[in-house]
């Protein structure tokens, strides 16, 4: 294949605050978190009604409505607009930082998202990718369900001749309890239509993300 376009190193510094303004908790449920983290607080023995915890229920449930911000909006409106161009090569987006919560331990996750795809005449912004990530990423998840999901609304929402995706993260769920394994990491990877069916496409894909990594 002819030489691939290549983004390296995209950022999400200040998509935070705009999925948090995007989402719509209604009073009534953000109390219901106040009362639940008072009650924990109770239950694991320490006393909600000193001073260092009067307000650690409303930070809880300010933090809650941000981190599952992508509950209230759809990734698929970010992946509208397209662009028609005569560029039929892949378009590789490396490196998209991203934060989730592991459902199992309701735990932090975060790493690096890798992105290419194969355009079907149509490209999508730059920043359209990292808003998709934003999106999945802000709900409860696991790695290999956000792997998959970012692959399919890629690969159906741009019609693309094929997607590739790979996730590398770092699960707080592994490092701070159970085994306690810090330094330890998740690589998850999705393939859809060429990537999946031609070797040298996924070749050509993993060596453009892992190739220059030591």
């Amino acid at each position: 294949m002819k030489a691939s376009t290549q983004i390296n190193d995209f950022h999400l510094d200040g998509c935070h605050e705009n999925s948090q303004l995007s989402n719509r908790i209604s009073a009534e449920n953000m109390e219901r978190i106040r009362l639940a983290v008072r009650e924990i607080l109770s239950a694991v023995g320490e006393d909600p009604d000193r001073e260092g915890l009067l307000e650690t229920p409303d930070r809880v449930a300010r933090m809650y409505a941000e981190l599952f911000s992508g509950l209230s909006e759809d990734p698929r409106e970010h992946l509208q607009k397209m662009f028609n161009v005569k560029h039929d090569e892949m378009v590789l987006e490396r490196d998209i930082d991203f934060s989730s919560v592991c459902e199992h331990h309701l735990l932090p996750f975060m790493g690096k998202v890798h992105i290419a795809y194969l355009p079907n005449g149509q490209v999508v912004g730059l920043s359209k990718l990292a808003r998709v990530v934003e999106v999945v990423s802000h709900r409860p998840q696991v790695q290999e369900r956000m792997t998959e999901e970012i692959a399919d609304l890629v690969m159906d929402e741009l019609h693309a001749k094929g997607v590739g995706v790979v996730i590398e993260a770092s699960h707080t769920c592994m490092t701070i309890r159970g085994v306690r394994k810090p330094g330890s990491s998740c690589i998850t990877s999705a393939m859809r239509g060429h990537f999946k069916s031609n070797p040298m496409t996924r070749s050509e894909f993993m060596s453009l993300v892992f190739g220059g990594k030591k």
